[in-house]
C-alpha cells in the first residue's frame, strides 16, 4: 500500500483535473437532499482551496445556522459565518473568520474536507491531524465531502484517524 504522503501528492494532481465547480453544484444538491441536513440547525462547512468542493452556497439558506473552523494552536475553532463576513488569511493559507468561537457542541453536522477517502468512511487531509482532532469524541453526524473519483477501497488508518459517519460525493 502507498504512503500517505505517496497518496496525498496523487490525489492532489488528480483533483486539478477535475471539474470542481460542477462537482460542488451537484455536492451541495445532494447534501440539501440529505435527511442528516434537513435535520440539522448547526452546519460547520469549510471555506475552500483552491481544487476543494465549495460548499458555500449552502449558506443561502436561511433556516440553518453555519459556521467555519479556525486554527488555534493544534485545534480547530468553531465560529459563526454568513455570506459577506469577514475573513482573513490564516498562517496555513486557509480563509477564516474573525468571528469568536463557540462550543463545537452545538453542532449537529460537520462536513469535512478530503485530499481523498476510502468506502469505510476514513479521509486524508494535507496532514495536520486538525479534523481527526477536532471529531475525536464529537456527537454530531459529520461527513466527508469528496469528488467520487478521489474515493478509493481503502486508506492507510493509524490510531489518530478519526471515522466519518457519511461521505457525500459527485
Amino acid at each position: 500500500m502507498k504512503s500517505k504522503s505517496e497518496i496525498r501528492k496523487t490525489a492532489k494532481e488528480t483533483r486539478k483535473t477535475l471539474p470542481i465547480a460542477d462537482i460542488s453544484k451537484k455536492i451541495v444538491e445532494k447534501i440539501k437532499q440529505s435527511d442528516v441536513y434537513k435535520n440539522a440547525k448547526n452546519i460547520m462547512i469549510f471555506y475552500p482551496l483552491k481544487y476543494e468542493i465549495d460548499l458555500l452556497a449552502l449558506t443561502d439558506d436561511s433556516s440553518k445556522n453555519f459556521y467555519l473552523p479556525r486554527v488555534n494552536g493544534e485545534m480547530l475553532d468553531v465560529c459563526p459565518y454568513k455570506k459577506g463576513d469577514s475573513l482573513s488569511k490564516s498562517s496555513l493559507k486557509v480563509l477564516e473568520p474573525t468571528t469568536d468561537a463557540i462550543d463545537k457542541n452545538i453542532l449537529d453536522l460537520v462536513l469535512c474536507p478530503a485530499l481523498t477517502a476510502d468506502k469505510r468512511g476514513y479521509r486524508l487531509g494535507y496532514g495536520g491531524g486538525y479534523y481527526d482532532r477536532f471529531l475525536k469524541g464529537l456527537p454530531s453526524s459529520n461527513a466527508i465531502v469528496i469528488e467520487k473519483e478521489l474515493i478509493v477501497d481503502t486508506l492507510p488508518i493509524d490510531e489518530y484517524d478519526e471515522k466519518c459517519n457519511l461521505i457525500f460525493s459527485a
